[in-house]
This record gives structure tokens, C-alpha cells and sequence, in this order.
């Protein structure tokens, strides 16, 4: 069997087994048009009208003030086609240890913007440097359950030196292809009762060549890549 990676929840319950409904809702995949270097240059060139299906994930009344951060959404070129860069955070961090993450952090203040942000956190949790990564452009800011408000920032590696990850902070780096991502056909949405309140997460299975899950790829890193996949597919 194959072991999965990225099932922890730190909040009580098992991702895995959450009740799954379809996310499919009728959508068409991203055109494969788009799913290329300069696809993905033209779209974030033309500014066209899009809706994120997700802002959020708050609790109703939570008004405190949210903590900026910014993730980086490393989209590289492997072979001919584009994979999408992903870390599993180590088992001994306090904080969505052993789930799935793009590289980022808090803004801090030696930081000038949100991507100056993902560039230097991005440095330091694999070792790929700034010069390597090509900044498209970034998607609206999402609020965290746990307190954070996060800027998605995409950035282009056409060419991907070899990594060296920052073990304390990242248990292993793996890659995912875009094109699967980017089809609502692999999307699920699950449901979790949270604090007596009936709530729904994203889930983004990969699956192993035995197709057993190997990783499971949800929670905040989902909905981020669900939010892409709607700015993709503007029209």
C-alpha cells in the first residue's frame, strides 16, 4: 500500500475520510492553450473579469486582525510540460506539520512587497534563488481559519537548478502536473463538522502508479490551486 503524505490535519480528524462530493460542477478543464509558458504570460497580460470561489475560511464572528503572509506558487517546466512545485512540511512543526504547502511565509519587515516575501521564504526553504523564478503575477489575498491572510504570488521556472531543502523546514519537495490541477475532474470537496459547524475543504488526490493516494493535496494549498484554476479559465 501506498503511504500517503500530506493526511494530517493537527485538528482532530482525518482528512482521508471525510464524507467527498464531486467539485466537478459542470466545468471544462483549463485549455491546454493555456497551460504553457506563454499561456500562462498571456493570461496574467490581459485583465480579464474572474470571481475567486473562495476568500476565506474563517469562522463566523472571527474579527481578528489577520496576519499577513504570501506562498509562492512555483510552476515549473519539466520536460514539455509545466508541473506545479510542492513541499510536505516536517512532522515537528507546530503548525500544519505533515500536511502539503507551497514555499512562503509572513511578510516581514526586511520584506518591500508580497513577493519579495515568497522570493526570500522560497530561498530559504528548498534553495532555489530569485534569479531562477520568473514573478507572473498573484492572486487575491485568502484568509485562514488560522489567523493568516495569505497572497498567492505565481512564479515561472523554466528551468529548475537542482534544490537544496532546508530539512528543518520541509521533509521533501515533489511535483505535480498542471495539467491535472487544472482539471475540476480531480477536484473534491469535502465536508468536516468543525466546532459544531458543518464546513467543506478542497482536495486534490494524487495518486500513486498503483493508484493508491499517494499525495493528499487539500486544505489551504487547495483552494489556492481552485482559485487558479477560475483565473485560468476567464474568458
Amino acid at each position: 500500500m501506498t503511504q500517503v503524505r500530506g493526511a494530517s490535519s493537527g485538528r482532530g480528524f482525518d482528512p482521508l475520510v471525510l464524507p467527498v462530493e464531486t467539485a466537478h460542477d459542470g466545468l471544462s478543464a483549463v485549455s491546454r492553450a493555456v497551460l504553457s509558458p506563454w499561456g500562462l504570460r498571456q493570461r496574467f497580460a490581459r485583465d480579464l473579469p474572474w470571481v475567486p470561489e473562495v476568500i476565506h475560511d474563517r469562522r463566523p464572528g472571527d474579527t481578528g486582525i489577520a496576519r499577513p503572509a504570501a506562498v509562492l506558487v512555483p510552476i515549473v517546466l519539466h520536460g514539455s510540460e509545466l508541473h506545479v512545485l510542492f513541499t510536505t512540511r516536517p512532522g515537528h512543526l507546530r503548525s500544519h506539520s505533515g500536511q502539503i504547502a507551497f514555499p512562503g511565509g509572513r511578510v516581514e519587515v526586511v520584506d518591500a512587497d508580497r513577493r519579495a516575501t515568497t522570493l526570500r521564504e522560497t530561498r530559504e526553504e528548498i534553495g532555489l534563488s530569485p534569479t531562477s523564478i520568473e514573478i507572473l503575477g498573484q492572486l487575491p489575498e485568502y484568509g485562514t481559519g488560522s489567523g493568516f491572510s495569505i497572497t498567492p504570488v505565481i512564479g515561472l521556472i523554466e528551468s529548475l537548478p537542482a534544490l537544496d531543502p532546508d530539512p528543518n523546514e520541509v521533509e521533501e519537495v515533489f511535483h505535480v502536473p498542471l495539467t491535472f490541477l487544472m482539471d475540476p475532474a480531480n477536484h473534491q470537496r469535502r465536508r468536516v463538522l468543525m466546532a459544531g459547524e458543518d464546513r467543506q475543504v478542497y482536495a486534490m488526490p494524487w495518486r500513486a502508479a498503483d493508484g493508491e493516494i499517494e499525495y493528499f493535496i487539500w486544505g489551504v494549498t487547495a483552494t489556492i490551486l481552485r482559485n487558479f484554476f477560475h483565473f485560468l479559465r476567464a474568458d
